[in-house]
């Protein structure tokens, strides 16, 4: 049975949805308002919030600077390739960022295919626990984060690997 459930962050509600399973209780999908592929919520879900406490407390500790690497249990989604590269994304450590092209090179792949590269990278469905916001363009500019480049220089000012701009 799919359950779903909202909280407040700094970047606005973030719409949780998870699945339940012979292990537990898994989430599928972390998403923000206005995010590009975000899920809708369904009739048929289940609204409730106590499956995913824990997950709510680790976005709550982030927030607060208090955790810098999430651990939560998600269901493995996507392509073969969609995962092999979420599964490099995921090990970019807290306050870094890497390229698109040095995450192509990672996983020794041709220059043809950083395109293919950033689509796997934009269909990510776990927002912030799997950190896509930490891959930016080879000159510093953010470029492509599905929740709003302004959500991913949020992030990266958040973790310290960007310096806040004085306006």
């Amino acid at each position: 049975m799919t359950a779903c459930t909202t909280t407040t962050s700094p970047l606005g509600a973030l719409l949780l949805v998870g699945e339940e399973t012979e292990e537990g209780f898994t989430l599928t999908s972390l998403s923000m308002p206005g995010q590009r592929n975000a899920p809708a919520v369904r009739p048929e879900w289940r609204q409730d919030a106590e499956p995913f406490a824990d997950v709510v407390r680790q976005l709550s500790a982030y927030f607060a600077g208090e955790l810098t690497e999430f651990a939560i249990e998600f269901t493995p989604v996507g392509t073969d390739f969609q995962r092999r590269v979420w599964n490099a994304v995921e090990e970019i450590p807290y306050g870094s960022t890497t390229t698109y092209g040095a995450l192509a090179g990672q996983l020794a792949l041709p220059r043809e295919r950083i395109q293919a590269l950033g689509a796997a990278i934009g269909a990510n469905p776990l927002l912030l626990v799997r950190p896509c916001h930490r891959v930016i363009g080879a000159d510093g500019t953010m470029r492509g984060y599905a929740g709003g480049v302004e959500r991913k220089v949020q992030l990266l000012t958040h973790e310290g690997a960007l310096q806040p701009t004085l306006l």
